[in-house]
């Protein structure tokens, strides 16, 4: 329905109109759809990251003067995150943001750092439609501690594994169903359902990137089997097992970085 201050414009057809309306409904449409989806803002570098869909922050640094400008950028540029993560400068200059300054930052996925400046007319509309993100700072260092700490957010997680449980074959038994069942007891830990597993033979592993599929106490399935209780265990098509076996089970972790 038409709201209070709309323009109507008068067209020689129907048809006209529509194809009017329809191509303004569709530019509405997009931009309603660019202002809910960032192209990419400080706080979810990490969740890019973690999709694969980014490993370099782009910045466009603008600012009242030029000393200040290539201050920041080398204070920028001195930011030690490791590897795995890079952060690169696109477009420097002195002055207000521009709408070129906007348009760039749609192109190349850039965050535009503004230090005592602020956007031209109309330039904040423009970048509230294109999802882009302006960040405006009157002190240094504030800027560099936001970028820093995104850039660390932006780093790939490491993982390592840790062992959940080991469990010795006591005896084998066939199922036509679950292929062979390693009857088990547990010596350490516990051995999960669903958990990864490698089994070992006189010291050497035999088996690699195996999954506990089958996880049973007596005639029972069974979710987690502790030390000292018996249990059978069932390895997928992996049948190579015979007594004396070992089965260590394990996951993977996410490392905190220091």
């Amino acid at each position: 329905m038409p709201r209070a201050g709309d323009t109507f414009f008068v067209t020689a057809d129907e048809r006209t109109a529509r194809q009017i309306a329809e191509k303004r409904e569709a530019a509405d449409r997009n931009a309603a759809l660019a202002k809910r989806r960032k192209r990419i803002s400080l706080e979810d570098f990490d969740q890019a990251v973690a999709d694969g869909k980014i490993d370099t922050l782009n910045l466009i640094l603008k600012g009242d003067v030029s000393g200040a400008v290539e201050a920041l950028e080398d204070a920028l540029l001195k930011i030690d995150v490791g590897e795995g993560v890079q952060l690169r400068v696109i477009h420097r200059g002195v002055g207000a943001i521009t709408q070129n300054d906007v348009n760039l930052a749609t192109v190349d996925s850039a965050v535009i750092i503004g230090f005592n400046v602020k956007p031209a007319e109309r330039v904040a509309e423009l970048a509230d439609r294109e999802g882009v993100d302006m960040r405006f700072y009157s002190v240094i260092y504030a800027a560099i501690d936001d970028i820093e700490m995104a850039l660390k957010g932006m780093l790939k997680p490491e993982y390592e594994e840790v062992q959940l449980g080991t469990a010795e074959v006591r005896e084998v038994f066939r199922s036509s169903k679950f292929g062979n069942i390693a009857g088990s007891i547990v010596r350490s830990g516990i051995i999960r359902r669903n958990t990864k597993a490698r089994i070992s033979r006189d010291g050497k592993i035999i088996g690699e990137n195996l999954t506990v599929e089958t996880l049973k106490r007596f005639k029972d399935d069974a979710t987690e089997v502790r030390t000292d209780f018996e249990c059978g265990i069932g390895l997928g098509s992996f049948n190579d097992i015979t007594e004396g076996d070992i089965i260590e089970t394990f996951e993977m972790r996410e490392k905190p970085r220091v």
